[in-house]
Protein backbone atom coordinates (compact mmCIF):
# COMPACT_ATOMS: atom_id res chain seq x y z
CA UNK A 1 0.00 0.00 0.00
CA UNK A 2 1.03 3.27 -1.09
CA UNK A 3 1.60 5.96 2.11
CA UNK A 4 0.96 8.79 1.89
CA UNK A 5 2.05 12.14 4.54
CA UNK A 6 -0.44 14.69 5.48
CA UNK A 7 1.09 17.71 6.31
CA UNK A 8 -0.61 20.18 9.15
CA UNK A 9 -0.48 24.18 7.18
CA UNK A 10 -1.20 27.53 9.36
CA UNK A 11 -4.16 28.26 7.02
CA UNK A 12 -2.18 32.03 6.07
CA UNK A 13 -1.73 32.84 2.74
CA UNK A 14 2.11 34.46 1.99
CA UNK A 15 3.14 36.05 -1.10
CA UNK A 16 6.78 36.85 -1.24
CA UNK A 17 6.77 40.29 -3.74
CA UNK A 18 9.84 41.68 -5.31
CA UNK A 19 7.48 44.43 -5.76
CA UNK A 20 4.84 45.53 -2.91
CA UNK A 21 2.05 46.42 -6.03
CA UNK A 22 2.52 42.69 -6.98
CA UNK A 23 -0.83 41.26 -7.38
CA UNK A 24 -2.22 37.39 -8.09
CA UNK A 25 -6.25 37.05 -9.90
CA UNK A 26 -7.91 34.11 -9.22
CA UNK A 27 -10.14 32.83 -12.27
CA UNK A 28 -13.37 30.52 -11.49
CA UNK A 29 -14.13 28.38 -14.43
CA UNK A 30 -17.14 26.17 -14.93
CA UNK A 31 -17.80 23.14 -17.34
CA UNK A 32 -21.34 22.44 -16.85
CA UNK A 33 -21.71 18.36 -17.82
CA UNK A 34 -25.08 17.77 -19.14
CA UNK A 35 -25.98 14.11 -19.18
CA UNK A 36 -29.55 12.52 -21.07
CA UNK A 37 -31.20 9.94 -19.91
CA UNK A 38 -33.28 7.90 -22.20
CA UNK A 39 -36.62 6.89 -20.81
CA UNK A 40 -38.88 3.78 -21.42
CA UNK A 41 -42.43 2.98 -20.55
CA UNK A 42 -43.26 -0.43 -18.97
CA UNK A 43 -47.23 -0.68 -18.70
CA UNK A 44 -49.39 -2.79 -16.72
CA UNK A 45 -46.51 -3.21 -13.75
CA UNK A 46 -47.13 -1.24 -10.34
CA UNK A 47 -44.20 1.19 -9.22
CA UNK A 48 -43.05 0.57 -5.82
CA UNK A 49 -43.44 3.42 -3.70
CA UNK A 50 -40.17 5.61 -4.13
CA UNK A 51 -38.95 7.12 -0.91
CA UNK A 52 -35.90 9.35 -0.31
CA UNK A 53 -32.76 8.70 0.94
CA UNK A 54 -31.90 11.64 2.56
CA UNK A 55 -32.78 12.09 6.65
CA UNK A 56 -35.65 14.36 6.95
CA UNK A 57 -35.02 15.57 11.43
CA UNK A 58 -38.57 16.15 12.90
CA UNK A 59 -37.26 19.22 14.19
CA UNK A 60 -36.37 22.62 11.44
CA UNK A 61 -32.44 21.69 9.80
CA UNK A 62 -30.22 25.04 11.11
CA UNK A 63 -30.62 28.16 8.85
CA UNK A 64 -27.42 29.49 8.50
CA UNK A 65 -28.64 32.77 6.78
CA UNK A 66 -28.71 34.95 10.29
CA UNK A 67 -25.37 33.62 11.55
CA UNK A 68 -23.73 34.29 8.42
CA UNK A 69 -25.68 37.96 7.93
CA UNK A 70 -23.92 38.71 11.56
CA UNK A 71 -20.77 37.15 10.80
CA UNK A 72 -19.12 38.57 7.11
CA UNK A 73 -19.29 42.41 8.30
CA UNK A 74 -17.47 41.82 11.98
CA UNK A 75 -15.05 39.34 9.87
CA UNK A 76 -12.02 41.69 8.24
CA UNK A 77 -9.39 40.87 5.46
CA UNK A 78 -5.86 41.42 6.55
CA UNK A 79 -2.91 42.20 4.33
CA UNK A 80 0.55 42.60 6.19
CA UNK A 81 3.84 43.58 4.37
CA UNK A 82 7.18 42.65 6.24
CA UNK A 83 10.50 44.22 5.01
CA UNK A 84 13.23 41.81 5.09
CA UNK A 85 16.65 43.42 5.47
CA UNK A 86 20.22 41.69 5.60
CA UNK A 87 21.21 41.49 9.21
CA UNK A 88 24.36 40.03 8.16
CA UNK A 89 26.15 43.30 7.58
CA UNK A 90 26.21 46.27 9.35
CA UNK A 91 24.85 49.13 6.56
CA UNK A 92 26.92 52.05 8.39
CA UNK A 93 28.79 53.59 5.34
CA UNK A 94 25.43 53.27 3.02
CA UNK A 95 23.73 55.28 5.51
CA UNK A 96 27.06 57.79 6.20
CA UNK A 97 27.44 58.30 2.10
CA UNK A 98 23.25 58.98 1.61
CA UNK A 99 23.71 61.76 4.60
CA UNK A 100 27.00 63.30 3.40
CA UNK A 101 26.57 63.11 -0.63
CA UNK A 102 22.70 62.95 -1.29
CA UNK A 103 23.40 59.11 -2.76
CA UNK A 104 20.32 56.96 -2.05
CA UNK A 105 21.07 53.78 0.29
CA UNK A 106 22.14 50.91 -1.47
CA UNK A 107 18.40 48.80 -1.31
CA UNK A 108 18.64 45.24 0.38
CA UNK A 109 15.41 44.69 1.24
CA UNK A 110 13.03 42.22 0.68
CA UNK A 111 9.34 42.50 1.01
CA UNK A 112 6.63 39.69 1.81
CA UNK A 113 3.19 40.09 1.66
CA UNK A 114 0.91 37.85 3.42
CA UNK A 115 -2.71 37.75 3.67
CA UNK A 116 -4.98 36.50 6.05
CA UNK A 117 -8.55 37.29 8.32
CA UNK A 118 -9.52 38.80 11.74
CA UNK A 119 -12.59 39.30 13.82
CA UNK A 120 -13.62 42.43 15.10
CA UNK A 121 -14.48 41.76 19.26
CA UNK A 122 -15.20 45.42 19.90
CA UNK A 123 -17.00 48.73 18.32
CA UNK A 124 -13.85 50.72 18.45
CA UNK A 125 -11.97 48.20 16.42
CA UNK A 126 -9.96 45.67 18.58
CA UNK A 127 -9.77 42.78 16.39
CA UNK A 128 -8.15 39.56 17.29
CA UNK A 129 -6.95 37.12 14.61
CA UNK A 130 -3.26 34.69 14.29
CA UNK A 131 -0.34 35.37 15.59
CA UNK A 132 1.22 34.03 12.21
CA UNK A 133 -0.75 36.51 9.94
CA UNK A 134 0.33 39.34 11.81
CA UNK A 135 4.29 38.16 13.13
CA UNK A 136 6.72 40.50 12.16
CA UNK A 137 5.02 43.05 10.18
CA UNK A 138 5.95 46.45 9.45
CA UNK A 139 2.79 47.16 8.18
CA UNK A 140 -1.05 46.20 8.44
CA UNK A 141 -3.91 47.03 6.63
CA UNK A 142 -7.37 45.68 7.49
CA UNK A 143 -9.76 46.00 4.65
CA UNK A 144 -13.55 46.03 6.15
CA UNK A 145 -16.71 43.84 4.13
CA UNK A 146 -17.80 47.24 3.00
CA UNK A 147 -14.01 48.32 1.74
CA UNK A 148 -12.77 50.66 4.05
CA UNK A 149 -9.40 49.90 4.37
CA UNK A 150 -7.72 51.39 7.59
CA UNK A 151 -4.15 50.87 9.35
CA UNK A 152 -4.02 48.76 12.28
CA UNK A 153 -1.31 48.75 15.12
CA UNK A 154 -0.11 45.63 16.57
CA UNK A 155 -1.15 46.00 20.61
CA UNK A 156 0.15 42.42 21.49
CA UNK A 157 0.92 38.68 20.41
CA UNK A 158 1.12 35.42 22.32
CA UNK A 159 3.37 32.68 20.40
CA UNK A 160 2.22 29.81 22.83
CA UNK A 161 -1.53 30.18 21.58
CA UNK A 162 -1.21 31.61 18.26
CA UNK A 163 -2.81 34.60 18.38
CA UNK A 164 -2.77 38.47 18.61
CA UNK A 165 -4.32 41.46 19.16
CA UNK A 166 -4.59 44.34 16.66
CA UNK A 167 -6.65 47.96 16.62
CA UNK A 168 -7.74 49.93 14.13
CA UNK A 169 -9.19 53.97 14.64
CA UNK A 170 -12.75 53.61 14.19
CA UNK A 171 -16.34 53.52 16.02
CA UNK A 172 -19.64 51.49 15.59
CA UNK A 173 -17.98 48.67 14.08
CA UNK A 174 -20.13 45.16 13.53
CA UNK A 175 -18.54 42.81 16.05
CA UNK A 176 -19.16 39.05 17.18
CA UNK A 177 -19.71 38.46 21.00
CA UNK A 178 -18.17 34.90 22.39
CA UNK A 179 -19.56 31.78 22.86
CA UNK A 180 -18.96 29.05 25.21
CA UNK A 181 -16.55 26.58 23.29
CA UNK A 182 -17.03 24.19 26.50
CA UNK A 183 -20.05 24.12 25.28
CA UNK A 184 -19.47 23.64 21.96
CA UNK A 185 -20.51 19.51 20.80
CA UNK A 186 -18.91 16.98 18.60
CA UNK A 187 -21.67 17.12 15.63
CA UNK A 188 -22.92 20.37 15.68
CA UNK A 189 -22.90 22.56 12.63
CA UNK A 190 -20.72 25.51 12.39
CA UNK A 191 -19.76 28.38 9.89
CA UNK A 192 -15.95 29.51 8.78
CA UNK A 193 -15.93 32.93 8.22
CA UNK A 194 -12.80 34.41 6.15
CA UNK A 195 -11.15 35.62 3.28
CA UNK A 196 -9.46 31.85 1.20
CA UNK A 197 -7.08 32.96 -1.46
CA UNK A 198 -8.24 36.73 -1.25
CA UNK A 199 -11.42 36.24 -1.46
CA UNK A 200 -13.24 38.15 0.72
CA UNK A 201 -16.33 37.54 3.05
CA UNK A 202 -16.42 33.54 2.30
CA UNK A 203 -18.64 31.47 4.53
CA UNK A 204 -18.82 27.63 4.56
CA UNK A 205 -20.57 25.23 6.92
CA UNK A 206 -19.35 22.17 8.43
CA UNK A 207 -19.81 20.60 12.08
CA UNK A 208 -17.41 19.89 14.29
CA UNK A 209 -15.48 16.83 13.98
CA UNK A 210 -13.38 16.43 17.16
CA UNK A 211 -12.72 18.55 19.86
CA UNK A 212 -9.05 18.90 22.36
CA UNK A 213 -6.98 18.23 18.97
CA UNK A 214 -3.16 18.71 19.68
CA UNK A 215 -0.81 19.10 16.68
CA UNK A 216 2.32 20.09 17.90
CA UNK A 217 2.13 23.05 15.83
CA UNK A 218 3.22 25.66 17.79
CA UNK A 219 6.33 23.99 19.55
CA UNK A 220 6.56 22.67 23.21
CA UNK A 221 7.17 24.17 26.73
CA UNK A 222 4.11 26.54 27.60
CA UNK A 223 1.84 26.30 24.19
CA UNK A 224 -1.48 25.56 24.62
CA UNK A 225 -2.72 23.74 21.72
CA UNK A 226 -6.43 22.31 22.13
CA UNK A 227 -7.95 22.88 18.73
CA UNK A 228 -11.44 22.52 17.65
CA UNK A 229 -11.69 20.40 14.39
CA UNK A 230 -14.22 20.65 11.93
CA UNK A 231 -14.97 20.02 8.14
CA UNK A 232 -15.98 23.12 7.48
CA UNK A 233 -13.69 24.70 4.26
CA UNK A 234 -10.63 26.33 5.38
CA UNK A 235 -8.03 27.59 3.06
CA UNK A 236 -4.85 29.62 3.34
CA UNK A 237 -6.34 33.31 3.68
CA UNK A 238 -8.69 32.07 6.83
CA UNK A 239 -6.29 32.20 9.11
CA UNK A 240 -7.43 34.26 12.00
CA UNK A 241 -11.10 34.20 11.21
CA UNK A 242 -14.22 33.17 12.73
CA UNK A 243 -15.82 29.60 13.42
CA UNK A 244 -19.10 30.53 14.53
CA UNK A 245 -22.51 28.54 15.51
CA UNK A 246 -25.59 28.54 14.30
CA UNK A 247 -26.26 31.93 16.81
CA UNK A 248 -23.45 33.62 15.29
CA UNK A 249 -21.31 33.29 18.53
CA UNK A 250 -17.54 33.28 18.11
CA UNK A 251 -16.73 29.69 19.23
CA UNK A 252 -13.47 29.73 17.94
CA UNK A 253 -10.57 31.27 15.45
CA UNK A 254 -9.49 29.15 12.30
CA UNK A 255 -5.71 28.69 12.50
CA UNK A 256 -4.64 25.40 10.48
CA UNK A 257 -5.82 22.34 7.99
CA UNK A 258 -4.51 19.22 7.35
CA UNK A 259 -3.78 18.49 4.07
CA UNK A 260 -1.16 17.07 1.60
CA UNK A 261 -1.85 19.90 -1.06
CA UNK A 262 -1.60 23.05 0.99
CA UNK A 263 -5.36 23.27 0.08
CA UNK A 264 -8.80 22.15 1.70
CA UNK A 265 -8.97 18.46 2.02
CA UNK A 266 -11.28 18.12 4.70
CA UNK A 267 -9.77 18.78 8.20
CA UNK A 268 -9.63 22.45 9.62
CA UNK A 269 -8.79 23.24 12.81
CA UNK A 270 -9.89 26.64 14.84
CA UNK A 271 -8.34 28.27 18.84
CA UNK A 272 -11.41 27.25 20.73
CA UNK A 273 -13.06 30.69 22.05
CA UNK A 274 -12.51 30.16 25.97
CA UNK A 275 -8.92 30.31 25.14
CA UNK A 276 -9.24 33.07 22.49
CA UNK A 277 -11.30 35.18 25.54
CA UNK A 278 -8.35 34.55 28.00
CA UNK A 279 -5.55 35.74 26.11
CA UNK A 280 -7.03 39.00 24.25
CA UNK A 281 -8.08 40.04 27.87
CA UNK A 282 -4.59 39.57 29.41
CA UNK A 283 -3.52 41.16 26.30
CA UNK A 284 -5.51 44.19 27.05
CA UNK A 285 -4.63 44.90 30.62
CA UNK A 286 -1.26 43.85 30.91
CA UNK A 287 0.61 43.54 27.49
CA UNK A 288 1.52 39.95 28.12
CA UNK A 289 -0.48 36.25 28.64
CA UNK A 290 -0.67 35.58 32.18
CA UNK A 291 -0.11 31.50 32.29
CA UNK A 292 -1.31 29.56 35.93
CA UNK A 293 0.77 26.47 36.39
CA UNK A 294 -0.94 23.26 38.15
CA UNK A 295 2.78 22.29 38.82
CA UNK A 296 2.79 19.29 38.07
CA UNK A 297 4.40 16.81 35.29
CA UNK A 298 1.72 14.89 33.63
CA UNK A 299 1.32 12.07 31.05
CA UNK A 300 -1.26 10.20 28.61
CA UNK A 301 -3.44 7.42 30.64
CA UNK A 302 -2.81 4.45 28.27
CA UNK A 303 -4.03 0.84 29.51
CA UNK A 304 -0.07 -0.29 28.98
CA UNK A 305 0.35 2.68 32.02
CA UNK A 306 -2.75 1.83 33.92
CA UNK A 307 -1.97 -1.71 34.26
CA UNK A 308 1.78 -0.95 35.11
CA UNK A 309 0.63 1.48 38.41
CA UNK A 310 -2.22 -1.21 39.30
CA UNK A 311 -4.97 1.19 38.30
CA UNK A 312 -8.58 -0.09 37.50
CA UNK A 313 -9.72 2.50 34.76
CA UNK A 314 -8.32 4.90 32.14
CA UNK A 315 -10.20 7.78 32.93
CA UNK A 316 -8.36 11.00 33.39
CA UNK A 317 -4.71 12.46 32.82
CA UNK A 318 -1.50 10.56 35.15
CA UNK A 319 0.29 12.51 37.17
CA UNK A 320 3.79 11.32 36.87
CA UNK A 321 5.55 13.97 38.91
CA UNK A 322 4.44 17.41 40.99
CA UNK A 323 7.35 20.43 41.73
CA UNK A 324 8.13 20.96 44.42
CA UNK A 325 6.86 24.84 46.31
CA UNK A 326 3.99 24.33 43.23
CA UNK A 327 0.31 24.70 43.23
CA UNK A 328 -0.47 20.77 43.16
CA UNK A 329 2.05 19.92 45.48
CA UNK A 330 1.24 22.58 48.23
CA UNK A 331 -2.65 21.21 47.68
CA UNK A 332 -1.96 17.81 48.71
CA UNK A 333 -1.99 16.35 45.30
CA UNK A 334 1.09 13.31 44.58
CA UNK A 335 2.78 11.79 42.05
CA UNK A 336 0.90 8.41 41.16
CA UNK A 337 -2.72 10.77 41.37
CA UNK A 338 -4.67 10.87 38.32
CA UNK A 339 -6.71 14.29 37.78
CA UNK A 340 -10.37 13.67 36.41
CA UNK A 341 -11.88 17.16 36.95
CA UNK A 342 -10.55 20.73 36.31
CA UNK A 343 -13.27 23.33 37.42
CA UNK A 344 -15.75 20.95 37.62
CA UNK A 345 -15.30 19.63 33.96
CA UNK A 346 -14.13 16.15 33.31
CA UNK A 347 -10.56 15.64 31.68
CA UNK A 348 -9.28 12.83 29.65
CA UNK A 349 -6.68 13.84 27.65
CA UNK A 350 -3.25 16.17 28.41
CA UNK A 351 -4.89 18.59 26.11
CA UNK A 352 -8.04 18.87 27.70
CA UNK A 353 -6.10 19.47 30.63
CA UNK A 354 -3.88 21.80 29.31
CA UNK A 355 -7.17 23.46 27.57
CA UNK A 356 -9.10 23.87 30.91
CA UNK A 357 -6.00 25.53 33.19
CA UNK A 358 -4.98 27.70 30.38
CA UNK A 359 -8.35 29.61 30.77
CA UNK A 360 -7.18 30.73 34.26
CA UNK A 361 -4.60 32.99 35.44
CA UNK A 362 -1.99 33.26 38.75
CA UNK A 363 -3.91 33.95 41.75
CA UNK A 364 -6.91 32.57 40.39
CA UNK A 365 -8.75 29.22 42.97
CA UNK A 366 -9.81 26.22 40.84
CA UNK A 367 -11.37 22.67 41.98
CA UNK A 368 -9.34 19.99 41.16
CA UNK A 369 -11.09 16.37 40.79
CA UNK A 370 -8.69 13.50 41.92
CA UNK A 371 -8.63 9.53 41.51
CA UNK A 372 -6.37 8.37 43.76
CA UNK A 373 -5.99 4.40 43.62
CA UNK A 374 -10.19 4.05 43.59
CA UNK A 375 -10.70 6.84 46.47
CA UNK A 376 -11.88 10.26 45.20
CA UNK A 377 -10.49 13.59 46.41
CA UNK A 378 -11.33 17.26 45.45
CA UNK A 379 -8.73 19.70 46.13
CA UNK A 380 -8.77 23.32 45.90
CA UNK A 381 -6.05 25.13 44.81
CA UNK A 382 -4.53 28.76 43.98
CA UNK A 383 -3.30 28.51 40.43
CA UNK A 384 1.06 30.33 40.48
CA UNK A 385 2.96 32.11 37.60
CA UNK A 386 6.15 30.43 36.35
CA UNK A 387 8.39 32.43 38.70
CA UNK A 388 6.02 30.54 41.54
CA UNK A 389 3.94 33.27 43.22
CA UNK A 390 0.67 35.11 41.60
CA UNK A 391 2.36 38.14 40.66
CA UNK A 392 0.89 39.79 37.40
CA UNK A 393 3.89 39.66 34.95
CA UNK A 394 3.37 42.66 32.73
CA UNK A 395 5.01 43.06 28.98
CA UNK A 396 9.16 43.65 28.92
CA UNK A 397 9.24 42.63 32.56
CA UNK A 398 12.99 41.66 33.33
CA UNK A 399 14.07 38.95 35.61
CA UNK A 400 17.54 38.15 36.81
CA UNK A 401 19.21 34.70 35.78
CA UNK A 402 22.13 34.27 38.11
CA UNK A 403 23.98 31.30 35.51
CA UNK A 404 24.84 34.48 33.56
CA UNK A 405 25.08 37.13 35.65
CA UNK A 406 22.71 39.10 33.64
CA UNK A 407 19.52 41.00 33.95
CA UNK A 408 17.07 40.12 30.70
CA UNK A 409 14.31 41.48 29.68
CA UNK A 410 11.91 39.93 26.85
CA UNK A 411 12.36 42.06 23.22
CA UNK A 412 9.24 44.21 22.42
CA UNK A 413 7.41 44.08 19.17
CA UNK A 414 9.16 46.86 17.72
CA UNK A 415 13.02 46.08 18.47
CA UNK A 416 11.77 42.78 16.41
CA UNK A 417 10.96 44.26 13.45
CA UNK A 418 13.92 46.93 13.73
CA UNK A 419 16.08 43.62 13.91
CA UNK A 420 14.62 41.17 11.94
CA UNK A 421 13.59 39.08 14.40
CA UNK A 422 11.03 36.35 16.02
CA UNK A 423 12.28 36.80 19.51
CA UNK A 424 14.63 37.42 21.86
CA UNK A 425 15.92 38.27 25.63
CA UNK A 426 17.60 42.03 25.88
CA UNK A 427 20.53 42.01 28.23
CA UNK A 428 19.50 45.54 30.25
CA UNK A 429 22.04 45.17 32.74
CA UNK A 430 25.22 42.85 33.18
CA UNK A 431 26.51 41.96 36.85
CA UNK A 432 29.09 39.68 38.20
CA UNK A 433 29.10 36.58 36.81
CA UNK A 434 30.32 35.07 33.58
CA UNK A 435 29.95 37.65 31.17
CA UNK A 436 30.89 40.70 32.85
CA UNK A 437 34.46 40.79 30.87
CA UNK A 438 33.11 38.72 28.04
CA UNK A 439 32.58 41.81 25.13
CA UNK A 440 28.64 41.22 25.18
CA UNK A 441 27.43 44.18 25.58
CA UNK A 442 23.82 46.00 27.17
CA UNK A 443 21.67 45.46 24.54
CA UNK A 444 22.17 42.57 22.77
CA UNK A 445 19.54 40.18 22.12
CA UNK A 446 19.81 36.73 23.09
CA UNK A 447 17.69 34.73 20.42
CA UNK A 448 18.97 31.30 21.12
CA UNK A 449 20.32 29.00 23.86
CA UNK A 450 21.76 25.42 22.72
CA UNK A 451 20.26 25.88 19.79
CA UNK A 452 16.46 26.42 21.62
CA UNK A 453 14.32 29.69 20.75
CA UNK A 454 14.54 31.54 23.77
CA UNK A 455 11.32 34.35 24.80
CA UNK A 456 10.66 34.21 28.50
CA UNK A 457 12.55 33.37 31.65
CA UNK A 458 10.88 29.76 31.28
CA UNK A 459 12.56 29.29 27.83
CA UNK A 460 15.71 30.36 28.87
CA UNK A 461 14.99 27.93 31.68
CA UNK A 462 14.48 24.93 29.64
CA UNK A 463 17.08 25.65 27.09
CA UNK A 464 19.60 25.39 30.18
CA UNK A 465 18.26 22.34 31.08
CA UNK A 466 18.31 20.60 27.64
CA UNK A 467 21.94 21.31 27.25
CA UNK A 468 23.78 18.80 24.44
CA UNK A 469 27.41 19.25 25.33
CA UNK A 470 29.62 20.46 27.95
CA UNK A 471 29.19 23.91 26.84
CA UNK A 472 26.65 26.30 26.69
CA UNK A 473 26.32 28.31 23.21
CA UNK A 474 24.20 31.59 23.21
CA UNK A 475 23.31 33.04 19.64
CA UNK A 476 21.93 36.97 19.25
CA UNK A 477 21.89 40.16 17.63
CA UNK A 478 23.83 43.18 18.32
CA UNK A 479 21.90 46.69 18.80
CA UNK A 480 23.05 47.28 14.81
CA UNK A 481 21.70 44.35 13.20
CA UNK A 482 25.01 42.16 13.08
CA UNK A 483 24.70 38.36 14.38
CA UNK A 484 27.05 37.34 17.04
CA UNK A 485 27.49 33.61 19.01
CA UNK A 486 29.20 32.78 22.47
CA UNK A 487 30.46 29.49 23.67
CA UNK A 488 31.47 28.98 27.22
Amino acid sequence: MRKVSMTLMLAGLLMAASCANQTQDAVVSENPIEQQASVSQVEQVQQPTVQRAAFIPTESTPDFVDAAERSVDAVVHIMTKVVRQSNTYDDFFGALLGQLYGYPGQSRNNTMVAYGSGVVLTPDGYIVTNNHVVEGADEVEVTFNNKVKKTATIIGTDPTTDLALIKVEASDLPYLTFGDSDNVRIGEWVLAVGNPFNLTSTVTAGIVSAKARDLSILGEGTSVESFIQTDAAVNPGNSGGALVNTKGELVGINAAIASHTGSYEGYSFAIPSNIVRKVVDDLLLYGTTQRGYLGVQIAELTQELAEKEGLENIDGVYVADVTEGGAAKLSGIQAGDVITSIGGKKVNTTTQLRESVGQYRPGDKIEVGVNRHGSHHRYELTLLNEAGNVDVMKKGDAFYNSEFGLMLQPIDQSDMNRLNIKNGLKIVEIREGRFMNSGVPVDFVITKVNGYAVNSKTDLENALKSKRSMRTTLEGVYPNGMMGSFYY
